[in-house]
C-alpha cells in the first residue's frame, strides 16, 4: 500500500522533518536536494513535493520539466514566497501551492487530495478478513453483508495507518503521533478508547478481535 513520493528540498532540517512525518504516514519518500537530481529520480513516483528555492535549477524550472515529462503526476509546490504572482507562476504547472511555514497535517491532507484526484492512491480495495477497505475513498465495507461501515475520521486514520504497515507491530507512540501529530504521553488512554470503538464497528466479535490484534506491552497490528 506504500505510495512513493519524490520530495525536492535543499534545506536539511526541513527535509528531514518532512520525510520523517510522511514516512510515519506510511509513504515511501525519495528525498533529493537539487533540481538536477530530481529529474533523474522521478521515475516511479506518484507525486512530487517541490520546493521553489533550490540551488542550480530553480523550482519553477524543475516543475515545468517534470510536468512536461509526465503530465499525470501531481506536483505540490512548497514556498516561503507568498505573493500572488509567485503562486500564479507556480500554479501554471503545479497542482497545488502550499506556503511555508505549514503544519505537517495540512501537507499530508493536501497530498491525499492530490493522490485521490490522480487515482494514484489506488482504487482497488484492500481485503482484510471480512472487510474491504477503499483507502482513497475513506470507505470500509463488510464483504459478507455488503454494508458500509461508518468510521469517524480518527478511526479511519488509525485503521488506515495500521493497514499501511500491514503485519507490522506498531507501538502506541507511533500510532498516536501519526494520527494526532503530537507526542504520546505514557498513560494516556485516548488511543485505547479509539481502538475499542473502532473494534466495535469492524470486528465480528469485539471481545475476541481478529482484525486489530493487541500486542501486549507494545501496541497493535493488523495481520495480512
Amino acid at each position: 500500500m506504500s505510495v512513493r513520493l519524490l520530495y525536492i528540498e535543499d534545506d536539511r532540517e526541513i527535509g528531514s522533518f518532512v520525510c520523517k512525518h510522511l514516512e510515519k504516514q506510511g509513504y515511501e519518500v525519495h528525498w533529493v536536494t537539487s533540481g538536477e537530481s530530481a529529474l533523474k529520480a522521478a521515475a516511479g513516483c506518484k507525486l512530487v513535493i517541490l520546493d521553489v528555492m533550490l540551488p542550480g535549477l530553480d523550482g519553477f524550472t524543475v516543475g515545468q520539466r517534470l510536468k512536461k515529462a509526465d503530465p499525470a503526476v501531481p506536483i505540490l509546490m512548497l514556498s516561503a514566497r507568498t505573493s500572488i504572482d509567485d503562486k500564479l507562476q507556480g500554479l501554471q504547472f503545479a497542482d497545488d501551492y502550499l506556503t511555508k511555514p505549514f503544519h505537517p497535517d495540512e501537507l499530508t491532507a493536501r497530498i491525499e487530495v492530490l493522490l485521490r484526484r490522480s487515482g494514484a492512491a489506488g482504487s482497488e480495495p484492500v481485503a482484510v478478513k471480512h472487510l474491504l477497505v477503499y483507502e482513497q475513498q475513506n470507505r470500509v465495507v463488510n464483504s459478507t453483508t455488503g454494508e458500509e461501515i461508518t468510521l469517524t475520521g480518527k478511526q479511519f486514520h488509525i485503521f488506515s495507518y495500521l493497514l499501511r504497515h500491514l503485519g507490522q507491530i506498531m507501538t502506541k507512540e507511533q500510532i498516536y503521533e501519526a494520527v494526532w501529530g503530537e507526542s504520546f504521553i505514557e498513560g494516556d488512554k485516548t488511543l485505547m478508547v479509539h481502538i475499542r470503538y473502532l473494534r466495535e464497528k469492524i470486528e465480528l466479535n469485539p471481545a475476541a478481535p481478529e482484525v486489530i490484534e493487541t500486542v501486549r506491552g507494545i501496541g497493535y497490528r493488523v495481520r495480512p
